[in-house]
């Protein structure tokens, strides 16, 4: 082989060097790729999505996801479907969310409760501020001050005085202990100087069963909740816990203008996803959530049974988590609600 054809050669062979060492680092590049980088692709979503609810299907909360998910997997492209992990007050559903990878392929459906366990639970197993992706926030339900409609008050200035003539004789019901219910009763009759009897139930319904029968004297629970009872007679509606009065039941003063002014507590519901799921796919299903709540036919339903639609970045979201978190602590201290 002449001087040339070496040369020839010897171009050849780097050129083809270099060709294979940069097919070897596309190769490797694309197998290093995670789950969670795949997700960010402008493809996503690819596959059904999963909502964990931690209440049991039928209820109030699992009715307002599946409203909201039915539009958002119109607006995404892809079916969303609800899984139901009900149990120790929302907690399961969480703990199989952290479990879950950051793929945006695995979301909650959460409530307030999830500002609220830590401070309740001896070892809840998670941190609502470092432990989720706030996505954004969906709706809120007012709570009612409601009573069975052979108490003798019809007003919240009464029942309280009705308590206070009987200090401890009174009995109010919620779905368990330091559920949203027990404790807005609890700040309530902290703030107005009232004692009563706080019986924890395993369940709304049940709760509401025996308020029915007399068995307990009053409660304060979610508006949605309650709201066919008390048109029908079966339940006396007091007050309403919101700082402006329901749509839904106009006749009903909050508990500001006619007890305590300034006070407000609503069962408030949003979406979060795993820690560390990407910017690009929280920003798709805030953008989802968000068309979802603009439906006229989603606003509709929602407003319908009680509830406030909200919405909103999630940057506003995880500020709200924060706020709630903090605010829940000192609740949750002066209620003195502890469970295992």
């Amino acid at each position: 082989m002449n001087s040339r054809n070496k040369r020839f050669a010897s171009c050849a062979a780097v050129q083809l060097g270099k060709w294979m060492f940069a097919v070897v680092m596309a190769s490797a590049a694309s197998l290093s790729i995670t789950p969670t980088q795949a997700a960010t692709s402008d493809a996503w979503p690819t596959k059904p999505i999963r909502m964990l609810v931690g209440f049991g299907a039928g209820g109030p909360t699992d009715v307002v996801a599946r409203i909201v998910a039915q539009k958002m997997s119109e607006e995404l492209g892809q079916p969303i479907v609800i899984e139901n992990r009900g149990g120790a007050g929302g907690n399961i559903a969480v703990a199989a969310l952290l479990q879950a990878p950051a793929d945006g392929y695995t979301l909650l459906y959460n409530t307030s409760s999830i500002t609220i366990a830590p401070w309740v639970y001896a070892s809840v197993g998670f941190d609502p501020i470092k432990d989720f992706t706030p996505v954004g926030s969906t709706a809120s339900v007012p709570l009612l001050l409601i009573t069975n409609p052979k108490v003798d008050a019809r007003t919240p200035k009464e029942l309280v005085e009705l308590i206070k003539k009987n200090p401890g004789k009174l009995n109010y019901a919620s779905s368990g202990t330091g559920a949203i219910e027990h404790l807005t009763a609890a700040q309530l009759l902290s703030q107005v100087g009232g004692q009563a009897t706080h019986v924890p139930y395993t369940g709304t319904a049940p709760a509401q069963v025996d308020l029915i029968a007399g068995a307990t004297q009053f409660t304060t629970t979610t508006l949605n909740t309650a709201l066919a009872m008390v048109k029908k007679g079966d339940l006396r509606a007091l007050a309403v816990t919101s700082a402006q009065r329901s749509p839904t039941l106009p006749d009903v003063p909050t508990i500001g203008e006619s007890l305590l002014p300034g006070f407000v507590s609503e069962a408030w519901q949003g979406i979060v996803a795993p820690k560390d799921t990407p910017p690009q796919v929280v920003a798709r299903l805030n953008k989802a959530i968000n068309a979802a709540l603009e439906s006229a036919g989603v606003r509709e339903k929602l407003l319908a049974q009680g509830t406030t639609v909200l919405g909103g970045t999630s940057e506003q979201y995880a500020a709200k988590i924060q706020a709630e978190y903090t605010r829940w602590k000192d609740v949750v201290a002066l209620s003195g609600a502890r469970a295992q």
